[in-house]
């Protein structure tokens, strides 16, 4: 799918349409220390297998691609509308 790298949209931090710059959603990296790494790893220290069942049939065939908007007057950001497709494509407008 094309997505152009810029938009005019209604931004709600300037209450106006402004140009926003596009770029793709990103994963950070995850913390080492977070909650739920930390239960994990508890739950396997001292078993035999792993402790949660390994997911084998492979139910979508694609992720989530979200857009993220970026004001140019105000530089904050927003997220768009998420798409489910194999490929999400930025490209001039």
């Amino acid at each position: 799918m094309k997505y152009p790298k810029t938009v005019r949209r209604y931004c709600p931090s300037c209450r106006t349409h402004q140009v926003h710059n596009v770029s793709l959603y990103k994963k950070g990296k995850e913390r080492a220390l977070n909650h739920g790494r930390r239960r994990l790893e508890k739950k396997k220290r001292g078993y035999g297998s792993f402790p949660k069942e390994i997911f084998k049939k492979n139910a979508k065939t694609n992720k989530r691609s979200t857009p993220v908007l970026e004001c140019t007057g105000c530089n904050k950001k927003q997220y768009a509308k998420s798409y489910r497709v194999k490929r999400l494509e930025l490209q001039e407008a």
